[in-house]
C-alpha cells in the first residue's frame, strides 16, 4: 500500500476512534484561538455556541469597582484594578472580554469539569459567573495571573445555568498582549493550570491535555493532507490549530483581523442547525475578536450583517469620572451597530452576578 494511502487509512481511523470518544460527551461548541503574528500582534478570537438565546450583552466596566465573589458569608471581595469590555451571558457572567492593558479571558463549557466542595476547605469562594470577570479586574499578564490563582487563594464554586437544571461546567482561557496564554481546569476538584505561549487552541471536551495530545497526532499529518471537519470539539481543535497558524504573519492589521475572524467562522455552527439525536450540539450565537496590540475588541452576531467593535483607548476607565456602560444587543443579539459602537452604549447600573442560590 503507498505511504500516502496508508496515512490517510490511518487518519480515517482514528478519526472514528476520536468520534467514539466524543459521542459520549455532550457537545456544548466554543472554540477559542490566539493569533500570534509579527511585530507583537496578538489577536484572541473566540465564538459563542449555545442552543438558545444566551442573552448576550456588552458592558463596559471602570477601575475602582467594589466586587464580591456572591458565594454568601464566604466570598472573596476585591477592587478593580483594570477597566474592561466584556460579553456576559444572560447578564449574569462574564462569558468573555478584554481590560485595558490587553489581558482576554475567555470560559468555554467543559462538561468534565468538578469543582472543589465547600466543606472541604476553608478558603474563600468565587462563583464561577465571576471567575472571568475577577481575571480582567485583577491582572494585566497572563504571568501574574498564574503565579496568584495557580496558589488557588480562592475556590470556584458553581451553580445551575440559567433556566435549566444543569450546572455550569466551564474552564477558562486566558491571554495577553505579549502572546502568552493559560488554561484553568477544575479536575476531580483540583485546579490544573497549563501555561505556555504555545497553547493557542481550546474547545470543550475533552480536558485540555487529552486535546494537547490529539492536537500533535493531527500536527503529524499536516492539516494540508487531511483535518477533521464535523463540529465535535476535537475537530474544531485541530482545525484551529492548523490556520491559526497558516495565515498570513505580516499582513496589514485590518487584514489581520479579517484572517482571524475567518479561521473562527471555520470552526463556527451553522445557525439553526439541529442534531435530533444529539440536543446538545449548538448552533454559533456570535464571534469575538480581540486586538490585543490595538486595543480593539470586536463583536460579530450570527444573525446581523455588520461586524462592529470598540477601541479601549477611547473609553474613560477611570474610577472618579468613568462610568458602567452598557450596549443592549437585543433578543439573538439581532440589533444592528457597525463601526466603532462606543456611541451606542448608554450607562447603566452593572448587573448582579450569579451567585449560590439563597436559603
Amino acid at each position: 500500500m503507498p505511504s500516502s494511502r496508508k496515512f490517510l487509512f490511518a487518519a480515517a481511523f482514528l478519526c472514528s476512534l476520536f468520534l467514539l470518544h466524543s459521542l459520549a460527551q455532550p457537545a456544548d461548541a466554543c472554540t477559542r484561538a490566539v493569533y500570534l503574528g509579527a511585530d507583537g500582534t496578538v489577536i484572541t478570537a473566540r465564538s459563542m455556541d449555545w442552543k438558545v438565546d444566551v442573552a448576550t450583552n456588552l458592558w463596559i466596566f471602570p477601575r475602582g469597582m467594589h466586587r464580591s465573589g456572591e458565594a454568601g458569608p464566604r466570598s472573596i471581595h476585591w477592587t478593580s484594578k483594570y477597566g474592561s469590555v466584556i460579553a456576559t451571558g444572560y447578564d449574569v457572567s462574564t462569558t468573555d472580554g478584554m481590560n485595558e492593558k490587553g489581558l482576554v479571558a475567555n470560559v468555554l463549557w467543559l462538561v468534565e469539569s468538578k469543582y472543589p466542595t465547600p466543606g472541604t476547605t476553608s478558603k474563600p469562594m468565587l462563583a464561577i459567573s465571576a471567575w472571568a470577570q475577577y481575571v480582567l479586574d485583577n491582572f494585566a499578564t497572563v504571568e501574574e495571573a498564574v503565579q496568584q490563582l495557580h496558589s488557588e487563594p480562592f475556590i470556584v464554586i458553581t451553580a445551575n445555568v440559567p433556566g435549566e437544571e444543569r450546572l455550569a461546567t466551564l474552564h477558562l482561557s486566558i491571554s495577553d498582549a505579549s502572546g502568552d496564554s493559560a488554561i484553568f481546569e477544575y479536575v476531580n476538584g483540583h485546579l490544573v493550570v497549563h501555561h505556555d505561549r504555545k497553547y493557542q487552541i481550546m474547545t470543550n471536551s475533552p480536558t485540555f491535555d487529552q486535546q494537547l495530545a490529539l492536537e500533535q497526532y493531527w500536527r503529524q499529518i499536516g492539516g494540508t493532507v487531511f483535518l477533521p471537519g464535523t463540529n465535535r470539539a476535537s475537530d474544531r481543535f485541530a482545525r484551529a490549530s492548523f490556520y491559526i497558524n497558516a495565515i498570513p504573519k505580516d499582513e496589514a492589521p485590518d487584514v489581520l483581523v479579517a484572517s482571524v475572524f475567518s479561521v473562527i467562522r471555520n470552526v463556527s455552527v451553522p445557525f439553526g442547525i439541529n442534531t435530533p439525536d444529539e440536543p446538545n450540539i449548538s448552533s454559533t450565537r456570535w464571534r469575538t475578536v480581540s486586538d490585543q496590540k490595538r486595543k480593539i475588541y470586536f463583536f460579530e452576531s450570527a444573525l446581523t450583517p455588520n461586524t462592529f467593535w470598540v477601541t479601549l483607548n477611547d473609553i474613560d476607565f477611570s474610577p472618579l469620572t468613568g462610568k458602567v456602560m452598557k450596549l443592549d444587543l437585543g433578543t439573538n443579539q439581532s440589533n444592528t451597530f457597525s463601526g466603532n459602537a462606543l456611541k451606542n452604549f448608554t450607562a447603566a447600573q452593572p448587573f448582579h452576578f450569579l451567585g449560590l442560590p439563597t436559603r
